[in-house]
């Protein structure tokens, strides 16, 4: 179905190879032997699989719908509806991944630049380990012991 359309999973991994000046798969056997070495990198690759595995949901979907329209009369079944909603719901992930991909790739895309981005980053990696606000059990008053009236014993 997307006959004309340039392959949106093409130019990325284009896009990618020249950012990092390496293959796709360089790239991800490097991200496998350090995936600590440069996070970007990881989350690139790792968004870029999950771009790969939506495209390729995509044109199974796409296939099932061509195979089923090329039995239909004129008028479309449920089946067949159903099939077109699955490659729709198909081209949402892949698009959503795709911008994700593409913002990774852009070093100023909106929040990457600000405070808030680099607090996100550092819990991202780790920074902190444990509560924000240091905790403690609470000191328990000294008293004396109780006496009288509903004391326990």
């Amino acid at each position: 179905m997307s006959d004309g359309i340039e392959d949106v999973v093409g130019v990325l991994t284009e896009q990618i190879e020249r950012r990092f000046e390496m293959s796709m798969d360089e790239l991800t056997a490097a991200v496998a032997a350090a995936p600590d070495a440069n996070p970007e990198a990881t989350d690139i690759v790792k968004w870029h699989g999950l771009l790969t595995e939506s495209q390729a949901a995509l044109q199974r979907a796409e296939d099932d719908l061509l195979a089923a329209l090329e039995t239909q009369p004129s008028e479309v079944d449920d089946p067949a509806m159903a099939l077109a909603h699955r490659v729709n719901a198909a081209v949402a992930a892949r698009d959503g991944r795709a911008m994700v991909v593409r913002w990774l790739l852009d070093p100023n895309a909106p929040g990457k630049k600000d405070l808030a981005a680099e607090r996100l980053a550092r819990l991202g990696r780790g920074a902190r380990r444990g509560p924000a606000v240091h905790t403690s059990t609470p000191a328990r008053p000294a008293t004396a012991p109780a006496t009288g009236r509903g004391a326990l014993r």
